[in-house]
């Protein structure tokens, strides 16, 4: 499964939204899945970064945003629907789930 510029460009985007619902600082999801700083920001911008990964981060930003109590954002490209079809293609992650320890929005 491959994407084109525009889904790129709308799957970024969507990425980044969900990371500000979160209200968790960036770098405190990153440690949380482990990857690195220039890994998570290729996966962020959905370049040159592993399908797994963008999927696995997706989903973590998802349970964060409904943790926080707020409704995710919707994806146009990485749906429910697609986990099937993207499961075909590479194995798929583990959902991961966020610590209990994790600082507020107003931490950095």
């Amino acid at each position: 499964m491959s994407l084109h510029d525009g889904e790129r460009a709308r799957t970024a985007a969507e990425l980044r939204a969900g990371l500000e619902l979160t209200g968790i600082p960036a770098g405190v999801v990153r440690e949380e899945l482990g990857y690195g700083e220039r890994e998570f920001e290729r996966i962020l911008g959905v370049t040159g970064a592993a399908p797994a990964s963008v999927r696995r981060v997706r989903d973590q930003l998802e349970d964060l945003v409904r943790e926080a109590g707020r409704e995710p954002v919707p994806y146009s490209v990485l749906t429910e629907r697609a986990r099937a079809a993207a499961g075909r293609w590479f194995a798929l992650p583990e959902r991961a789930r966020g610590g209990a320890d994790r600082p507020s929005a107003g931490a950095s």
